[in-house]
């Protein structure tokens, strides 16, 4: 039986880890930055309904919420897609 040092030694060589996010992944994160807020604007409006009737103006703001997630999704595939023709 191996210990588990012997086997982390193996797996923790070839890739170092210095705890910080790599520029490529920074990079991932601005692209996808107005789908994570659109999403979060969509959960604000959602939680505020949590434990009572949604109004008609909760309605309102969850629909237009729903949609900025829908158009900040579709911008960031068009623009994947648009980055893989070119």
């Amino acid at each position: 039986m191996k210990s588990i040092s012997a086997l982390q030694a193996a797996v923790t060589a070839a890739t170092p880890f210095d705890g910080e996010p790599s520029d490529a992944e920074l990079d991932a994160i601005d692209r996808e930055l107005p789908v994570i807020l659109a999403d979060v604007e969509l959960l604000d409006a959602q939680i505020m309904t949590i434990g009572r009737t949604p109004t008609e103006l909760d309605e309102r703001r969850i629909r237009r919420a729903r949609r900025r997630v829908l158009a900040a999704r579709r911008d960031l595939a068009n623009t994947a897609t648009a980055g893989a023709v070119a």
